[in-house]
């Protein structure tokens, strides 16, 4: 329902403040759209009255604020991990592939990139032509949204593409980094904490998350043997996580890893 999708917000604040904003007529249009989709289950009674009381849409966007409370709010650091990791796969899909790489692994079922036209398969089985006329497309990285994309091509300043959150089609290569310049970046009690080797593939899979094994051991100046071996006992310990793709390990770290390097100097 498109008075609830404000995918652009920064802050859940803002996104309720926006749906309590909502116009009774935007409402009412969206809430005949919702019931035309779908017409083998039926609309809640209740909702019928969302666009015409004013206390029945304050109510559930009070509703929704308890439930971001206490559904969301205690994994946010996960998610935050989760869409970091996205964001550097991303970068790597475009650095190395371009928009092609990018726009054919955001969603191969269901988003599929037809130069120059990009192909959506969505929940509600609609069909259509957008044209963006220049305005872009904004992608957003969905950590509990369903594997079809949502999409509001009406949205100001330009319309948005959701995708499910994840590690997909991670063939391509991180650029190399000095590793006199990662030794040096690890601190000492860190070091101490840890020891020197596994403080530094902690931190190397912290500012490079997604790697593989083998990057991991150029990074780290250290084995492919031994940095797997790191790797597995920090994943053990909860610090990192290991995503396999075929058969590669892509490396991020967890939110107890990150809190670990933000909080030991």
């Amino acid at each position: 329902m498109d008075f609830l999708g404000h995918a652009t917000a920064g802050t859940i604040e803002e996104a309720l403040d926006r749906v309590r904003a909502t116009p009774a007529a935007q409402v009412r249009k969206n809430m005949e759209t919702w019931a035309a989709l779908d017409q083998r289950r039926p609309v809640p009674s209740w909702t019928q009255s969302l666009g015409s009381d004013e206390r029945l849409l304050m109510e559930l966007a009070d509703t929704a604020a308890h439930a971001h409370q206490h559904v969301i709010a205690p994994y946010q650091q996960h998610i935050d991990a989760l869409n970091g990791a996205d964001q550097a796969l991303r970068a790597r899909q475009v650095a190395h592939g371009g928009l092609q790489a990018l726009l054919s692994g955001l969603n191969p079922r269901y988003i599929r990139w037809k130069p120059p036209v990009l192909e959506l398969t969505m929940a509600s089985g609609n069909t259509g032509d957008i044209h963006l006329a220049g305005r872009g497309l904004l992608l957003i990285p969905s950590v509990f949204g369903a594997v079809y994309p949502a999409l509001d091509d009406t949205a100001e300043p330009q319309p948005w593409l959701t995708y499910p959150v994840g590690l997909r089609d991670t063939d391509h290569f991180l650029s190399p980094i000095d590793t006199a310049r990662t030794l040096s970046t690890v601190s000492d009690s860190l070091a101490a904490l840890l020891g020197h080797t596994r403080a530094v593939v902690l931190w190397t899979i912290a500012h490079r998350p997604g790697c593989t094994t083998t990057e991991l051991a150029r990074h780290a100046g250290i084995s492919p043997a031994s940095a797997s071996q790191h790797a597995t006992v920090l994943r053990t310990a909860g610090l990192t996580r290991t995503t396999r793709h075929h058969n590669t390990a892509l490396h991020t770290t967890t939110p107890a890893g990150h809190s670990l390097l933000n909080h030991v100097s």
